[in-house]
C-alpha cells in the first residue's frame, strides 16, 4: 500500500507553529520532550503492540497485559528512568493493569497516610515491586458512600493484632484493580472498632497471597469480578472481589499518620484533617438526583410506546392511500417517521448509558447486561439512515412546509398545526401557577409555539442567502434543532391523545397522565433555551413548570417499580443481574463473578513467567 498524507494540504494551511503549541499543550518544554521520547519508546517496541487486543480472549488478554507490565518494568529497570519518565512510559503503554493500581493508589495512600516508620517499612518494597499493592475501599454495597463501608477491624489487646473481617455479603471487597490476581498486598479500608466503639473508616495493610507460591493466605478468599464493557478496555485489569474471614494483622499496619492506636487499644487522633483518609473518594448521595435522572426515561419509554402504535396505524393508513393512488400524506408521513426514528434511537442509546451510570460502577460489569444492550443497540442511531442526517430530511420537509403556508395549500397531519401559523406566533402561555402547566392545552400550545416559531426563524434566515443549498449547509445546526422540536410535538401530543382514549384499570390512566406530564415538562426542563429565546414563555413559567416536574417525580416514586413490571419482560429476556424481578442483586453479582474463566486457577497463567521473577527480583534472567 503506498503511502498517502491525504492531510498535508490541511496541515500547510494551519495559521500557527504547531511545535510551539505542542509544548503549551505539554505544559513546558521538558515535559514535552519527556513526554515525546517516551510515546517514540513505546510505539517502536513490538511487545507494546495493542491492534490484536479486540481477538484475545479474556486469559489471553490478561496473560498478554501481564507480559506488557512486566516487560514495561524490565524497560524502566535498564534504561534507569526517571519517576517521570516511567509515569510517561506506562501512559503510552496504555492498557490498564495491576501497575496501575500499585503506583496510583497504594503507593500513595502509604505516602499519605503512613508514619514516617511505615513508610521506610513498606515503600523501599514497594519501590522495587518485591510486594504489589492495590486498594481495597469500594465494596460490593457500597462504592461512593465511603461512611458505608461493613469492612471491620476490630483491635485485639490480647495479641496487639487487628481482626479484619467481612461481616456480610455486601462488605466483599469489590472492585478494586490488581486485587482479582496479582496483588500481594492491598490497603484495605475498614471500619476502626476496640473495645466495641466505633471509630470509623481507617487504613491498613493486609498481606493478602503468599510471597512463595502466591496462594492466598489463610482467612482471604479472592478472585476476579468478570467482564466488563468493552473488548480490550478494562479487561486487561484484574478487577477482584475479596473476603475477610478473621484476619489477623499486627497492630503497627494501621496507617497511623492521622490517628493511632496504642498498645492499650486507645484511639488517639492527630489534628490532620479526616479527608486525607478518603482522599480519593467523596461522600454523595443523593436519590432526588437519581429520579430527576431515571424518571424522565421511564416517561420516555411510556411516550415512544404510544408514538410508536400510532405510527402503526400512520403506516396502514398511507399504505391503503398509495393503493388508491392518493400521494398527498407520503411526504409528511416519510418526514415523520425519518424524524422519529432519529429522535427515539438517538435518546434511547443515550438513556442505556444514562442508566448504566445510574448504576454506579455494577453498570459496566457484562453481567448487568447493560454493556451489551449498549453495544448491540448504538449502531440503530446510524443504519437505515444517520440520525443527524434523518433530522435535516425532516427540517427540508418543515420549509417547505412554511414555504407553502400562503399559497392556500393546507398543511396536512403532524404538521397541521402549521395551519394557524398567525396565532402560534403571537400567543401567551397564560400559566400561572405550577399546576397550570397540567392542561394539556396549555402544553400543547406551549410545543406547537416553539416548533413554529423555530421552523418560520429558520425559513427567514434562509431566505436571505442566495442560494438555498448554501443556506441548509451554513443553517444546519439551526434546521436540525427546528426539526427536534417539530418531532417532539408529535411525540407529546401524541401521548396527550392517547389519554383522551377510555382507558380501563384502577389508576392506570392517572399514571399515565403523571408520565405524560413528566415527559413533557422534561422536554420543556431541557430545552428551555428555545422555549424562552422564541419568547412562547416567560424565565418565571419555565421556573414554574421545574416545581411542577418535581412534584410529579415523587408522585411517581411509589410506582417506579412497578411502572417497569408492566413491560412484563422475564428475566431471561433482560439477561441483567441488575435488573432482576426479585431486586436480590448482590448474591447474584458476586455468584457471577466465580464463573469468570480467570477463576478457574488460583494462581494466573502467567504468573510463573511474568510476575513471579518481578518479585523476586530475577528479571535480569527472565525470558521476556
Amino acid at each position: 500500500m503506498e503511502e498517502v498524507d491525504h492531510l498535508a494540504h490541511e496541515r500547510n494551511n494551519a495559521e500557527f507553529d504547531v511545535e510551539a503549541m505542542k509544548i503549551v499543550w505539554a505544559g513546558s518544554k521538558h515535559a514535552y520532550e519527556v513526554s515525546d521520547r517516551m510515546a517514540r519508546l513505546v510505539a517502536s517496541d513490538p511487545v507494546f503492540r495493542k491492534d490484536n487486543r479486540p481477538m484475545l480472549s479474556r486469559k489471553e488478554l490478561f496473560k498478554n497485559t501481564l507480559r506488557k507490565a512486566t516487560h514495561a518494568w524490565k524497560r524502566i529497570i535498564e534504561l534507569r528512568l526517571s519517576e517521570e519518565e516511567a509515569s510517561r512510559l506506562r501512559f503510552y503503554v496504555d492498557e490498564p493493569a495491576f501497575t496501575d493500581l500499585h503506583w496510583g493508589m497504594f503507593v500513595p495512600a502509604i505516602k499519605g497516610q503512613g508514619t514516617e516508620e511505615q513508610q521506610q517499612k513498606w515503600l523501599p518494597l514497594a519501590y522495587k515491586m518485591q510486594i504489589i499493592g492495590c486498594y481495597a475501599q469500594t465494596e460490593l454495597g457500597h462504592g461512593s458512600n465511603v461512611q458505608g463501608l461493613e469492612t471491620t477491624a476490630t483491635f485485639d489487646p490480647n495479641t496487639d493484632e487487628f481482626v479484619i473481617h467481612s461481616p456480610t455479603l455486601t462488605s466483599s471487597k469489590w472492585w478494586p484493580g490488581g486485587l482479582g490476581k496479582i496483588s500481594t498486598h492491598a490497603v484495605v479500608y475498614a471500619r476502626l472498632i476496640t473495645d466495641g466503639q466505633d471509630h470509623g473508616v481507617h487504613g491498613f495493610i493486609v498481606q493478602l497471597r503468599s510471597l512463595d507460591d502466591h496462594s492466598p493466605l489463610l482467612g482471604i478468599t479472592v478472585g476476579d469480578i468478570g467482564v466488563k464493557f468493552g473488548n480490550g478496555a478494562y479487561n486487561t485489569m484484574d478487577n477482584g472481589v475479596l473476603r475477610f474471614d478473621h484476619v489477623r494483622i499486627p497492630r503497627n499496619q494501621m496507617l497511623m499518620r492521622v490517628s493511632q492506636v496504642t498498645r492499650e487499644g486507645k484511639y488517639v487522633q492527630s489534628d490532620v484533617p479526616r479527608q486525607l483518609v478518603y482522599g480519593t473518594m467523596v461522600y454523595v448521595i443523593d436519590y432526588k438526583t437519581q429520579q430527576s435522572r431515571l424518571f424522565p426515561l421511564l416517561a420516555s419509554a411510556y411516550a415512544f410506546r404510544f408514538v410508536g402504535e400510532w405510527l402503526k396505524w400512520l403506516y396502514t393508513d398511507v399504505s391503503q392511500r398509495l393503493q388508491a393512488n392518493d400521494f398527498s400524506t407520503l411526504p409528511e408521513a416519510h418526514a415523520c417517521t425519518a424524524g422519529l426514528k432519529s429522535l427515539t434511537t438517538s435518546s434511547t442509546a443515550d438513556g442505556i448509558e444514562e442508566c448504566r451510570k445510574l448504576c454506579g460502577g455494577h453498570g459496566y460489569l457484562c453481567s448487568s447486561g447493560l454493556p451489551e444492550l449498549f453495544a448491540v443497540y448504538v449502531p440503530a442511531c446510524t443504519y437505515e439512515g444517520d440520525n443527524i442526517v434523518l433530522l435535516l430530511q425532516v427540517a427540508r420537509f418543515l420549509m417547505k412546509t412554511v414555504s407553502q403556508l400562503g399559497s392556500g395549500k393546507k398543511p396536512v397531519g403532524t404538521t397541521a398545526y402549521m395551519g394557524k401559523i398567525e396565532h402560534l406566533m403571537q400567543c401567551q402561555c397564560d400559566v400561572q401557577r405550577a399546576e397550570d402547566w397540567l392542561k394539556p392545552n396549555v402544553i400543547l400550545e406551549t410545543f406547537e409555539a416553539r416548533a413554529a416559531r423555530m421552523s418560520v426563524a429558520c425559513a427567514q434566515n434562509l431566505s436571505k442567502f442566495s442560494s438555498p443549498e448554501e443556506g441548509f449547509a451554513e443553517l444546519s445546526a439551526n434546521l436540525v434543532e427546528a426539526a427536534i422540536a417539530h418531532c417532539q410535538l408529535i411525540v407529546v401530543s401524541k401521548f396527550l391523545e392517547k389519554l383522551q382514549q377510555e382507558i380501563p384499570g384502577k389508576g392506570v390512566k392517572e399514571q399515565l397522565e403523571a408520565l405524560c406530564y413528566i415527559y413533557a415538562l422534561y422536554l420543556l426542563h431541557k430545552h428551555l433555551g428555545d422555549f424562552l429565546s422564541t419568547g412562547c414563555i416567560t424565565p418565571k413559567q419555565g421556573s414554574l413548570a421545574n416545581d411542577q416536574l418535581r412534584s410529579l417525580y415523587s408522585q411517581v416514586r411509589p410506582n417506579a417499580i412497578a411502572l417497569v413490571d408492566a413491560f412484563n419482560y422475564t428475566d431471561h429476556y433482560l439477561g441483567s443481574v441488575l435488573g432482576r424481578y426479585d431486586g436480590n442483586v448482590y448474591p447474584k453479582l458476586y455468584e457471577e463473578a466465580w464463573k469468570d474463566p480467570l477463576n478457574d486457577s488460583v494462581v494466573p497463567d502467567g504468573y510463573h513467567e511474568y510476575i513471579r521473577p518481578m518479585l523476586k527480583q530475577r528479571l535480569r534472567a527472565a525470558r521476556l
